[in-house]
């Protein structure tokens, strides 16, 4: 028997409700974490499937697509309004690695573009065009291509296979298709930068490039029916061209009379001006990969491919701007 001065440990009827309580709350607690992960789960597939088949139908990554967009964005602008001298080293990086990807996808194509001296020329090419102007640019650029051929010739010289003629000719050739694609068009934004208030016109025709791309974006993938070039880019259609023209022309005028001080109908000439030329990048860079029989010019950038795969429509666009700022202002 127990003595009298011995607790009793039998569990009480409150203990035992309060044992019971709290296995149906943790209980309750499992059930509830149980139903959350599931349904994170299921968010996650259901966002993983819209994201498939968006990527299908677009033919990019669209979430990491824009994030990598918005962090050139802020790179661009910081170094052009802030202190312009510094987008000297944006444009460097981003011309360098642009004649870098494109010879390396040549390379891989058999077609064998010396590199290191592509990427020097162009990184050269931007102060000589920034501080020396179109003349210091021009030199810097033709010398380039002279020091290029030289480089594969001297490759070939010492080379213990020999390659044929034509092969050789093929290289030299691709090797100046390469500075005046990316180099020769890249300096035309480096030289607009540097003139008077040319960083808000770098800043303005790259807005009405954007406006290209969402435009025909957003008008093809829910109106585009028609293709406009099957054989070279079978997204593209001519809804979205159409979209792509109204969305430039109202951006054009904006940033002609908000952000430049310009007559309103100058934007109408540039917003057509760069709808044409951004699509003409475009199916440029199109029908080089299709040449070359790849995808993307790279997959340096995550949604995007290549960095050339991204400012396709700029690099000529470029040119536009350049040339209408000349105009306008002398």
């Amino acid at each position: 028997m127990r003595r009298p001065d011995q607790g009793d440990d039998r569990p009480t009827s409150d203990d035992r409700r309060m044992s019971g309580f709290r296995q149906d709350f943790d209980a309750r607690a499992r059930a509830a974490r149980t139903d959350f992960e599931a349904q994170i789960r299921q968010r996650r597939a259901e966002f993983g499937a819209r994201n498939e088949a968006l990527t299908a139908r677009t033919g990019r990554n669209l979430p990491a697509a824009i994030a990598i967009a918005l962090a050139f964005a802020v790179v661009m602008l910081g170094s052009l309004l802030l202190w312009k001298p510094s987008f000297m080293v944006v444009a460097a990086f981003l011309l360098g690695l642009g004649v870098y990807e494109l010879a390396s996808a040549m390379r891989f194509a058999g077609r064998d573009v010396p590199r290191i001296p592509s990427v020097a020329v162009a990184i050269a090419t931007v102060p000589a065009a920034f501080l020396g102007g179109q003349i210091w640019a021009l030199f810097t650029l033709l010398g380039g291509v002279v020091f290029i051929s030289l480089w594969r010739l001297v490759e070939v010289a010492f080379s213990r296979t020999k390659p044929p003629a034509a092969s050789v000719a093929r290289d030299l050739t691709n090797g100046l298709f390469v500075q005046a694609y990316v180099t020769l068009l890249g300096a035309c934004v480096v030289l607009l930068s540097a003139q008077p208030q040319g960083q808000l016109w770098v800043v303005g025709f790259i807005l009405v490039v954007v406006a290209v791309d969402t435009g025909a974006y957003a008008t093809g993938i829910n109106l585009g029916k028609h293709p406009m070039a099957p054989r070279i880019s079978p997204k593209k259609t001519w809804e979205g061209f159409g979209g792509s023209v109204g969305a430039s022309i109202i951006v054009g005028i904006l940033v002609t009379w908000l952000m430049l001080g310009l007559p309103w109908w100058t934007g109408i000439i540039l917003g057509v001006l760069i709808s044409g030329s951004a699509t003409l990048g475009d199916l440029t860079e199109s029908m080089i990969k299709r040449d070359l029989g790849i995808k993307d010019i790279s997959s340096f950038l995550p949604g995007h491919g290549g960095l050339l795969d991204r400012i396709d429509s700029i690099l000529p666009s470029a040119a536009i701007a350049y040339l209408m700022y000349l105009v306008v202002n002398h």
